[in-house]
């Protein structure tokens, strides 16, 4: 008997077609003619964005995973926010008029950036029919996007799903039954203060990673009994750089780098570490004892593929694609990767940089190619 599986996406906003590469790698990996790897997803950011886009096509595995790679591969900065001289200046002054007026002009939105072509772009590619659709014909089981409430700090999962599928409430966590709309994407994608919140529900929401504590936690909650876990951080397999002397004062690319770093990559790599001790501990207590005590400790099955190479480092290489406005405002090429906080990775939606990631996602998923077939061996005895 399978067991549901649960797809984790987290964000990073470019960094995210790095997990186009690895869902490639998985397909071409799992028998010819195979049904749909995954009953939950659970996606935050750009990874909701490619959840919703994969949940969409929950019918055609084939189909959806040739469809975001279509999309990522041609992607250019202009498509995901306006790179021109006057549009950024006109949201810098915004921005700058918003923090100065304060509640005088409440509605002015606190962003760097201004993505409208995100949003044109997404109603063009992602068909949420579709997505009730997967889940009436049980292709699917549900799907999560995950939202920050800037009122009232709690971590948000709105999901649609199975009937059967109930809201739950932990502390500053909280999953919240709704019919997912193209508002719900724009939210989970809008990381602080480069773009816009979102009102949804009478609050306005940001990027699913803020504040996101748990971020495994929406997928487990929805049924899923193991988890694939594609993470962005890359980190991991970074060599330590030698201690600088006399560095000076960080550029403002380097301390929103920074930023995002901890948004976007920490709570991840916590959750992953948190549920292995859960995993060994549950491994060390028989499961009778666990009956008669009426534990919930389960052990969840777990694989996480994160890149083999730092993509501050790659973003470095592909500079020259950033447009030279934004560059110029982020104070020469927006990069900082040799501490590792490159904001430049995150904001380069260009075809070089993304083509480079999914390849490096698609290598480093045929490298997993063991792990990757071990994790669906149930998909493969069932062929």
């Amino acid at each position: 008997m399978m067991q549901k599986t649960g797809l984790i996406l987290s964000g990073g906003g470019a960094r995210a077609a790095y997990q186009v590469g690895v869902l490639k790698a998985i397909h071409r990996l799992l028998p010819k003619g195979h049904y749909y790897p995954f009953d939950i997803i659970s996606g935050t950011s750009a990874g909701a964005i490619n959840g919703a886009a994969l949940a969409s096509f929950a019918n055609n595995y084939r189909i959806g995973i040739r469809h975001l790679e279509r999309i990522w591969s041609n992607f250019s900065c202009d498509q995901i926010y306006h790179t021109d001289t006057v549009g950024l200046s006109r949201a810098l002054m915004r921005m700058t008029g918003g923090l100065l007026l304060g509640a005088r002009r409440r509605e002015v939105p606190l962003a760097l950036l201004d993505n409208t072509p995100l949003r044109q772009l997404l109603a063009e590619v992602i068909r949420f029919d579709a997505i009730e659709d997967a889940i009436n014909n049980q292709h699917l089981h549900a799907l999560a996007i995950n939202c920050s409430g800037l009122s009232s700090g709690q971590s948000v999962a709105f999901f649609q799903g199975h009937y059967s599928l109930s809201n739950w409430q932990r502390q500053r966590r909280i999953g919240r039954r709704s019919e997912l709309t193209l508002d719900h994407l724009m939210a989970s994608a809008a990381i602080p203060m480069i773009f816009p919140a979102v009102r949804l529900h009478h609050e306005f929401y940001a990027d699913g990673a803020v504040r996101q504590l748990a971020p495994m936690s929406p997928a487990l909650h929805l049924g899923a009994e193991k988890l694939l876990v594609i993470g962005v951080s890359g980190r991991a397999h970074r060599s330590n750089p030698p201690p600088m002397q006399d560095e000076p004062y960080p550029t403002p690319a380097k301390v929103m780098g920074h930023m995002l770093n901890a948004a976007f990559l920490d709570s991840m790599e916590t959750d992953i570490e948190r549920l292995q001790r859960i995993n060994r501990t549950v491994s060390l207590i028989p499961e009778k004892v666990r009956k008669r005590q009426a534990m919930e400790l389960r052990h969840i099955g777990l694989l996480e593929i994160s890149p083999s190479q730092s993509l501050d480092d790659i973003a470095g290489q592909h500079v020259n694609e950033m447009p030279k406005a934004l560059r110029l405002l982020l104070g020469g090429s927006g990069n900082a990767a040799n501490n590792g906080s490159g904001i430049l990775s995150y904001l380069l939606f260009s075809r070089g940089y993304c083509q480079a990631l999914i390849q490096l996602g698609y290598d480093d998923g045929l490298q997993r190619a063991d792990e990757i077939r071990q994790f669906f061996s149930d998909h493969f005895q069932d062929q």
